[in-house]
């Protein structure tokens, strides 16, 4: 099969700019979480995570939900603190959650541990290693077990970096967004770039073996020529990953991302330029494109498993992580099961009082149909690869993976098609890349459905 970077034989698809405003998912999972109902509770997800096989391998993703900023591009669960208070009584109630759910999964083995945010590096040394103390009191981890961490410059420190590298830290992830100084100021992230260099040197002196730098284009008063300047600098520091994604301005979502001055904001075809060029001197830097808006050296294992077809998307983005199951600890924390998605309630005193009283605080998610999971399966390959075997959909899935070729094959022969067929494969071509969530919401039969609003395709 066609890997992602390769070039699908076909007629070059016209009139691109035409889908560039399209608000569209990000694809992360399918059914996308507006989609998720009531009806997934804590009872359902609990039935769930008993039904997790004996001596599996798992992945666990823990959300810290605080900042001792806001900044103001951020569309994540969090809530700005400057007292350690509500960290600290926050902690003991995630570790309750730990152990209720350790005990639930009795006999799996953690292969992956994510530190998402929020900020993690908010959490005091003592905390970090008391928090891993009970991670690994109530799960069992494999000894080659990846631990990532998302970083914030701003608010990392020496202690801080000792302690995540004492529980293991093989992965950093680094906010960066852009060096621009007047870009930097209207997003309310000021981060100089001698700063960012002295974390990432610390992170490789402690002998973290991946690191890589979160990019933003689509930002107020970014210029080509600013992202070049921001590129030129990132590239310096040599990361092994870099995720350079489109700025979501969802203000009717996030209240404070109506402090960003919309009128700055770049239009359709300045993101556009922006994207492409980002996307031209990061591969001539070397790196090896990775589905969408991502990018790592050839060497890294994300590169390996897009070159052999075991690239994954979840809500973390990219990943090369094979587990089947995906359990979310902390307030908005999502999980996947072979059953579907479970999701936490995201109000942070909800979710205390929940754990406290029952130990789960499952708000909604979503059972999966086998529909479902032949059209995520087709949303995922186009997500990862930008194409997918009609053979492979018909042996999976049956009749259903017959019906979605059929569908395919209908959107081969529309005006100016970005989906084309090449033998066994319908895939779209290299130009049009950046449009693959057009493609893949023609597959979403939720879409449209609700009120849910979305941010724009490029």
């Amino acid at each position: 099969m066609q890997r992602a970077g390769e070039q699908m034989i076909g007629t070059a698809p016209r009139g691109l700019t035409a889908h560039l405003t399209e608000s569209l998912p990000r694809y992360t999972s399918y059914p996308t979480a507006p989609h998720f109902h009531a009806g997934v509770d804590a009872g359902v997800f609990r039935g769930w995570l008993g039904q997790v096989k004996e001596g599996e391998d798992i992945s666990l993703y823990i959300h810290i939900p605080f900042c001792d900023r806001l900044c103001w591009f951020c569309a994540c669960h969090t809530k700005m603190t400057k007292r350690y208070e509500p960290v600290a009584t926050y902690l003991e109630t995630l570790k309750q959650e730990i152990a209720t759910v350790g005990e639930l999964v009795k006999g799996s083995r953690v292969r992956a541990l994510h530190f998402g945010g929020g900020s993690p590096t908010i959490l005091r040394p003592e905390d970090v290693a008391a928090l891993n103390a009970t991670l690994r009191d109530a799960f069992d981890f494999l000894p080659d077990a990846d631990i990532s961490v998302e970083l914030d410059p701003t608010d990392i420190d020496e202690a801080r970096l000792d302690a995540f590298a004492a529980i293991g830290m093989t992965r950093a992830s680094l906010g960066v967004q852009d060096f621009a100084p007047k870009v930097q100021k209207a997003i309310n992230r000021e981060q100089g770039f001698e700063l960012t260099k002295a974390v990432v040197d610390g992170c490789r002196a402690r002998g973290v073996r991946s690191l890589n730098l979160d990019l933003l284009y689509g930002l107020p008063y970014q210029t080509l020529e600013s992202l070049q300047a921001t590129l030129e600098q990132a590239l310096q520091l040599s990361p092994d990953r870099i995720a350079q994604f489109g700025y979501a301005h969802v203000p009717w979502f996030k209240k404070h991302q109506t402090m960003i001055d919309e009128s700055a904001l770049p239009g359709p075809q300045e993101r556009f330029a922006q994207q492409q060029l980002a996307t031209r001197l990061i591969v001539e830097a070397g790196y090896q494109p990775i589905g969408l808006d991502h990018f790592a050296k050839p060497d890294d294992s994300l590169a390996e498993a897009a070159r052999t077809g075991r690239l994954r998307r979840n809500f973390q983005g990219y990943t090369d992580d094979r587990c089947e199951t995906l359990i979310g600890l902390g307030p908005s924390s999502v999980s996947r099961l072979r059953q579907g998605y479970a999701q936490n309630t995201p109000a942070i005193n909800i979710y205390s009082k929940q754990v406290q009283e029952g130990g789960l605080a499952t708000a909604r998610g979503i059972a999966f149909s086998d529909e479902d999971l032949a059209r995520g399966w087709v949303i995922e390959r186009l997500m990862c690869e930008f194409a997918f075997s009609a053979a492979e959909a018909e042996d999976r899935f049956g009749e259903l993976g017959r019906q979605i070729v059929t569908e395919a094959e209908a959107l081969t022969k529309e005006k100016d098609s970005l989906l084309v067929r090449n033998g066994d494969l319908f895939g779209i071509p290299s130009e049009a890349h950046v449009l693959v969530r057009v493609v893949a919401a023609r597959f979403d039969t939720y879409l449209g459905k609700g009120n849910a609003r979305h941010s724009v395709a490029v």
